[in-house]
């Protein structure tokens, strides 16, 4: 469990480890696509840990990464197939940020550092922790953002009209994000290091 719960707080890949922020920054306008996003990280880091952990012994060493890519990019190619058909205003909206899913750098640090030296069941619990850690982040950002931003969390109204006149547009816009993330990296800090 202890895998698990680094995921979320101590290893936090957003918050403390600053990984994977520009998926983060760019999908966190509405906690909906922040919410969808996260779980396609979720997928992808859980299942590519399971395999890479499966076959360590045997890839050869200079092999690794491109196998390891090879992998993860499998699971996101599932997930962006299954998003495409189930979840197509979602796939809309988070564009190209899934396909990137490869490429991004949690998903291979994750494959390097962790799973490809340790047991199965500790990579899944390192693949579901630092998951759930990237999406309460992300979540949490859209949150705000969205809060902030248009008075509405998932399209629903939170905040009276007259605020809604008078939202913090900058909230919506990605100045906003930066905003956002660098309070709650700040707030993350000082409450790891308590």
């Amino acid at each position: 469990m202890k895998h698990f719960i680094n995921g979320i707080i101590k290893e936090n890949p957003v918050l403390v480890l600053m990984l994977g922020l520009c998926p983060v920054l760019a999908v966190s306008g509405t906690v909906r696509d922040a919410a969808g996003m996260g779980v396609a990280v979720i997928f992808v880091l859980t299942c590519s840990n399971i395999v890479i952990s499966l076959i360590k012994n045997w890839v050869p060493s200079q092999l690794r990464i491109p196998i390891f890519i090879i992998v993860i990019s499998t699971f996101v190619t599932i997930n962006d197939y299954t998003m495409q058909a189930y979840f197509p205003e979602l796939y809309k909206v988070l564009g190209v940020f899934v396909p990137l899913i490869v490429v991004n750098c949690i998903i291979l640090a994750r494959a390097e550092a962790f799973a490809s030296r340790h047991s199965v069941s500790a990579s899944i619990l390192d693949g579901l922790g630092i998951g759930i850690g990237f999406t309460l982040a992300v979540v949490a950002m859209g949150a705000i953002r969205e809060a902030l931003g248009s008075g509405t969390i998932l399209g629903k109204t939170i905040i009276g009209e007259s605020f809604r006149e008078n939202s913090v547009l900058l909230m919506i816009l990605p100045p906003g994000a930066f905003l956002v993330i660098a309070f709650l990296m700040a707030g993350m800090n000082k409450w790891v290091k308590k």
